[in-house]
């Protein structure tokens, strides 16, 4: 049976967090200290190809730092520059951030590893409708002081507590909207991919958010309205109309994305006959999902089946953030709902302890 792994990175794998001045002010780390970063990350992710030689791979991706810096850039540099929508951001750090992930064929090719890696600018289907946007969840950018969030908030930002540092401190950070995934458009592309051996570089920030256009039916012809007044039209014959997409200003998940991909890839295996195991990891700064998190009476959770996670997910007040461990938690729950073999909650250096139940945390069927 052909075994797929999807690993999921935090954009913190690529950009390191906690970074302070002599002052205390959070550094925000330039593009050699991304650079490092993600060249520690590709160590231990090959010590994981090492391990695991016949198993298939795609690598996922948040953006929430770097995406955080095009905004911030692009509001810097008003007048003088146009200003860049959120679509266009996700896309860009695509680009970027898979150029900077890939660099983990270096790592392989010392070890004499022959997987490659290639970065694929992905649109993500969402429905204009959905209430995200109305009220914002996601995080994204720098963290910000609470006195540093309230200049931002006057500014017009849309700003929300994080969480605490150890010293008790709030943890501030921009919030945009992020509605859920429901398709993704270049599924034939990344299966090619993953034909050939390549490893797909795949839905990154959670993927380009893309919604469908309605096609308006006038004086004979099917006419297509995207972004900025550009249509596109052809004669009207009946039958179904086209897929087209068009950009939105959003930022989807890319846990929930990263779920969505292994379903439909399993999803589309099942319907050719073939027998596939698809397994989801995401990686994040802690050692798995915890209930009362940072308090004195804080658990991990190490084994857990999906029903009886999502009975904890349901709880009110709800026990996972929203914008931080809470997607993940959902994603991981929808995935193993929808026919997913496994899924992984873990920081990347303690993958092999968390398949070994010893750390992370496991999440089966049932």
């Amino acid at each position: 049976m052909k075994k797929i792994r999807i690993f999921a990175f935090g954009g913190n794998e690529v950009a390191p967090v906690g970074l302070k001045d002599k002052d205390g002010k959070t550094i925000n780390p330039d593009i050699a200290m991304q650079w490092q970063r993600t060249a520690e990350t590709g160590k231990l992710v090959a010590d994981i190809f090492e391990k695991h030689p016949g198993d298939r791979y795609v690598i996922t991706h948040g953006n929430g730092p770097q995406v955080g810096n095009i905004l911030q850039r692009a509001e810097m540099c008003r007048p003088t520059l146009f200003p860049l929508p959120l679509d266009v951001c996700v896309a860009d750090t695509q680009g970027a951030m898979s150029f900077m992930m890939a660099q983990l064929n270096n790592e392989l090719n010392i070890r004499g590893i022959d997987n490659i890696l290639a970065g694929v600018v992905t649109q993500v289907v969402v429905n204009k409708d959905d209430p995200d946007f109305q009220n914002p969840s996601k995080y994204v950018g720098q963290s910000y002081t609470a006195e540093e969030a309230k200049q931002r908030m006057a500014e017009g930002w849309v700003m929300k507590m994080y969480k605490k540092d150890d010293k008790g401190n709030e943890i501030w950070r921009r919030v945009v909207p992020s509605p859920a995934p429901v398709d993704i458009v270049e599924i034939d592309a990344i299966e090619a991919l993953l034909d050939k051996g390549i490893v797909p570089i795949t839905v990154g920030g959670g993927g380009i958010p893309v919604r469908e256009v309605p096609v308006e039916v006038r004086d004979g012809k099917e006419v297509y309205t995207t972004n900025y007044g550009v249509k596109y039209s052809r004669p009207h014959k009946g039958g179904k109309p086209l897929k087209m997409y068009t950009g939105v200003e959003a930022v989807i998940d890319k846990d929930l994305a990263s779920a969505l991909l292994g379903c439909m890839l399993m999803k589309r295996a099942k319907a050719r006959g073939e027998e596939v195991e698809v397994s989801l990891t995401i990686f994040t700064g802690e050692d798995g999902a915890k209930l009362n998190y940072q308090k004195p009476d804080e658990k991990a959770l190490r084994v857990i089946k999906a029903s009886e996670l999502e009975a904890i997910y349901d709880r009110k007040p709800a026990p996972f953030p929203p914008g931080s461990m809470g997607p993940k938690i959902k994603a991981v729950i929808e995935f193993i709902k929808n026919g997913g073999s496994v899924a992984y909650i873990s920081k990347t250096e303690l993958f092999e302890e968390t398949l070994a139940g010893k750390a992370g945390t496991t999440v089966l069927p049932g």
